[in-house]
């Protein structure tokens, strides 16, 4: 049997004590092994019992993001590490604040679009418009590359929050 060599996008959550230096630990071990970040997402879940949770986004070949899930686990303070992708179903939303600048046909344009795509208004002058859209990444994707032409000026992004479907938590909370 063949190894397993295509790349795969995970997502990967993450439960920390919440203490200082934990992120830096986390990032450490991807840019210390040569692994790349596609989006890194972190908050505290539960005050009480200072646990954080992290949420990464990352693309690798089934051998390198096993070697990733089992280095994580390794760390302390990691308290446990799911591979949302292998687990089963889950919902991943994103959050993005797209800038378009533009007048006449092409401001008309980027908001009928905006309306098609959910997209709200947060922000409009007379020659930009700020849209604010939560979705599944590919869709803030497909909307980013429409705007392109019709004067993308900036956009920031979340990174992507994802959770498990079904009735099964992560674990740590009360």
């Amino acid at each position: 049997m063949l190894p397993d060599t295509a790349l795969r996008r995970h997502v990967v959550a993450v439960l920390v004590q919440n203490e200082p230096g934990v992120l830096a630990r986390v990032i450490g071990l991807f840019s210390g092994r040569g692994y790349n970040i596609d989006s890194l997402t972190v908050a505290e879940v539960d005050s009480g019992q200072r646990l954080s949770r992290i949420t990464v986004v990352t693309s690798g070949t089934a051998m390198v993001i096993e070697q990733i899930k089992a280095q994580l686990d390794r760390l302390v303070p990691v308290l446990r590490v799911v591979d949302l992708t292998e687990e089963g179903p889950h919902v991943a939303r994103e959050l993005a604040l797209i800038k378009v600048a533009g007048q006449g046909e092409p401001r008309v344009e980027a908001l009928r679009l905006a309306d098609v795509f959910r997209a709200r208004v947060v922000d409009a002058t007379t020659e930009s418009f700020v849209f604010e859209m939560t979705g599944a990444p590919e869709k803030i994707d497909a909307f980013v590359e429409l705007m392109r032409p019709l004067g993308l000026a900036e956009l920031a992004r979340t990174g992507v929050a994802a959770i498990a479907r079904g009735p099964q938590g992560l674990g740590g909370l009360s």
